[in-house]
């Protein structure tokens, strides 16, 4: 692993950024992993997909990361929204319709 001001060619700042990317793609599998067990857990619950202040929430922590990292908050927003937003599909795949939805409780 090499810091950004430690790359001196291209060739060093594709590989760290190939690097970064198979890492990027580790965490949303273990995320996704966090997604599947809690469609596990609310199906019998009886817990909706998309609960909106837990979307909300998720939404502000991810901008307060973004501006400690000296991102823009909101493309990061952009970014997160639809990452939940697929996120809530995929649990709404496991719950079904009956589930899938805050207003059908």
């Amino acid at each position: 692993m090499k810091r950004p001001n430690d790359c001196t060619t291209m060739a060093d700042i594709r590989a760290e950024i190939d690097r970064v990317d198979r890492e990027l793609v580790a965490l949303f599998a273990e995320r996704t992993a966090y997604i599947d067990r809690a469609a596990q857990i609310k199906g019998p619950l009886k817990m909706p997909a998309r609960i909106t202040p837990r979307v909300e929430e998720v939404v502000a922590n991810v901008r307060r990361e973004a501006d400690v990292h000296g991102l823009p908050p909101d493309l990061i927003e952009k970014l997160w929204r639809r990452l939940i937003d697929w996120s809530i599909a995929r649990e709404e795949g496991v719950l079904g319709p009956e589930w899938g939805h805050e207003e059908t409780r």
